[in-house]
């Protein structure tokens, strides 16, 4: 039985209730205590820096070279706060319910409340740290919309957001390590969970330079890991994203919830050749002021230029005219892909749509523009070559946001005691579908305000316990494991490289797991994705040995997990016979082609533990006392 820990009392109290019911350790104690954070972007410096602060011994770690390098950089529209500064009606219940709404009704009101809730401090929090919002010519604060929400609510640094906050969390950060509190281990990557008597008490992490393995204890492991979306391969995430902390916690005994719920973002360039690595993302903050169409002429190949008001299909602004191009992202997606399919694609491809700035532009002046997303401009100027002031960018869906990930309660733990999962590696907040700029927004309010916490009422039975040694067998157990894998990995000496494989695998993810999924293509696509494993461990060629520093040797450790999760994912959307937010069952739509959901039949948070691969499900029913489910419509 899952028990979620949700705290008695009102919903706008909740919160306030569990601190005050919580245990409390003095500060001489908490010189006693280590804790690992895995990750080094906003959630895992914001915990990392934050727990140093309150006296833990903390070790963090992360694969890149620097914490600097952290994929909280890519966000760049924004940061979601109920400040109600435009006084256009915002408030912390409409932030609650516009996020619950967004999410189709597939999250915990409590924790969802709780971002809504903790937003406006956060705001003042990064402020006194010298983040340097946009402000109106005063000084005071500016916002802008996103997608989903009828109000600005949206905090922004022009079109670099992430990347602003990223700096404010990494100097916090780097005090604390200089005040030797914090230990960093960059170019470090976790491989493996280490349980002791059912707690988890330290990882295995091997050294990417000189690929050593490496043994560390702790009282409890903060994952801090971001999203899965590489197991499409083609995805807005840095290459170097992956899933491998949380599949290894998940084979470990922790719940992994609503694995498919996978965000396909409507605002990335499009892919241009089968040997293209990533997609760019283009910030969402951009539906802002740009109107995106196609033509209503299939296969028109004149310019976009050339082509006249009247032959012009404003198709979101058609569809829902009370969000018009601020629809929220699963259904912007949906509706490019529609016309797409249609034949009404634009580009070399056909596999893109118009966002223009022509109107804005006219109406507000260039230099207004200029100074709301200038470097975003730049960016797909030094990308594509085309001016975009003077002529539509071209965009495309593109996988993006993970909503699934680890199963948390409302302290953030997993399944496995000691054991946290914060920012976008766990389920927690956003249910089927993210609105945008919540995604900076819950990464902080986890490092900084929900773990520190939550992680003391743990860490004080802790106290009475033996400290971990990595002297333990059952880091021995570990270690002999990954070095066996290593080793199957490396003789295998097969013909066919990792990105063979992971092409292949993306492939299958893309066209059966994506924007939308049906129950035959999901049953086809387990079987191909089950062939897809079995030729790997057979056929694929991992140059260079282990004791050195080796990217092939990372990539194929990596995609042995994403092969696995991608089943998982399949077998988690062939489960839910219903559509909701980003998971689109084609069996299950109106007649307009919107989603339909079944509140009777599956109104539950989809948890599965691993079961040797088998995957058993557990659910945690989900009780909406304050907001009656209703039909998701933005017409």
């Amino acid at each position: 039985m899952l028990n979620p820990k949700i705290p008695d009392g009102p919903l706008e109290k909740k919160w306030r209730n569990y601190q005050i019911k919580s245990q409390l350790i003095n500060p001489a104690n908490k010189k006693k205590l280590n804790v690992i954070v895995v990750g080094s972007g906003l959630a895992g410096a914001g915990a990392a820096a934050t727990l140093a602060e309150l006296g833990y011994d903390v070790k963090c770690f992360c694969y890149q070279d620097s914490a600097r390098r952290a994929h909280s950089v890519a966000a760049q529209g924004g940061i979601n706060a109920a400040k109600n500064y435009q006084h256009d009606g915002d408030s912390v219940w409409r932030m609650f319910y516009d996020t619950l709404k967004g999410g189709d009704f597939r999250s915990r009101e409590a924790n969802t409340y709780r971002l809504a809730e903790l937003s406006a401090p956060l705001i003042d929090h990064y402020v006194q740290q010298g983040v340097p919002f946009a402000r109106e010519y005063g000084g005071v604060l500016v916002n802008r919309s996103f997608g989903g929400v009828q109000v600005q609510r949206t905090f922004y640094a022009r079109g670099q957001t992430g990347q602003q906050l990223l700096l404010a969390a990494y100097s916090q950060l780097y005090k604390m390590k200089r005040a030797k509190k914090v230990q960093m281990f960059a170019r470090h990557e976790m491989l493996d969970l280490v349980v002791i008597k059912g707690k988890a008490k330290g990882i295995i992490a091997r050294d990417l330079v000189s690929g050593e393995l490496k043994r560390f204890a702790a009282d409890a492991v903060v994952l801090a890991t971001g999203g899965y979306s590489r197991v499409f391969r083609l995805s807005t995430l840095a290459i170097g994203c992956n899933g491998s902390a949380i599949w290894k916690a998940h084979k470990r005994g922790a719940y992994f919830a609503a694995p498919s719920f996978t965000q396909i973002h409507p605002t990335a360039l499009p892919q241009t050749s089968e040997a293209q690595s990533k997609l760019t993302l283009m910030s969402e903050s951009l539906r802002n002021d740009g109107r995106i169409w196609v033509p209503k002429n299939k296969d028109d190949n004149r310019s976009a230029n050339n082509i006249p008001e009247n032959e012009r299909d404003y198709y979101l602004e058609r569809r829902y005219p009370s969000f018009g191009n601020l629809a929220p992202r699963d259904i912007a997606s949906r509706a490019a892909k529609e016309r797409i399919d249609a034949g009404y694609g634009t580009g070399r491809l056909k596999n893109a749509v118009y966002l223009d700035f022509k109107h804005a532009i006219k109406r507000l002046g260039l230099q207004t523009i200029k100074d709301r997303y200038g470097n975003l401009f730049k960016m797909y100027k030094k990308i594509t070559g085309v001016d975009a002031y003077q002529e539509p960018m071209q965009i495309s869906p593109a996988a993006h946001f993970s909503m699934g990930g680890l199963w948390v309660d409302y302290e953030l733990m997993t399944t496995i005691p000691g054991l946290y999962a914060i920012g976008e590696c766990n389920f927690s907040d956003h249910g089927a579908n993210r609105l945008g700029a919540n995604s900076l927004l819950q990464a902080s309010i986890d490092g900084y305000f929900v773990l520190p916490n939550t992680i003391n009422n743990y860490l004080a039975s802790a106290l009475k316990e033996e400290q971990p040694s990595v002297a333990h067998p059952e880091f021995d157990k570990v270690e002999k494991e990954i070095e066996k894998q290593i080793e199957k990995l490396l003789t295998i000496k097969g013909t066919k490289t990792v990105d063979h494989f992971h092409r292949e695998l993306g492939k299958v993810m893309w066209q059966e797991c994506a924007m939308s999924r049906n129950k035959e293509g999901l049953k086809n696509a387990i079987s191909k994705i089950k062939d897809i494993r079995k030729a790997f461990w057979k056929e694929v060629c991992v140059t260079g040995g282990h004791k050195e520093m080796n990217t092939e040797l990372e990539k194929a450790l990596r995609l042995a997990d994403f092969i696995e999760l991608g089943i998982l994912m399949c077998t988690d959307a062939l489960q839910r016979e219903e559509s909701c937010g980003a998971h689109f069952r084609e069996e299950y739509q109106t007649k307009d082609g919107e989603a339909m959901r079944l509140d009777d039949t599956f109104s539950y948070v989809s948890a599965w533990a691993y079961n040797n691969g088998d995957f058993k499900l557990y659910k945690e029913e989900l009780e909406f006392e304050h907001i009656k489910p209703s039909v998701r419509s933005y017409k």
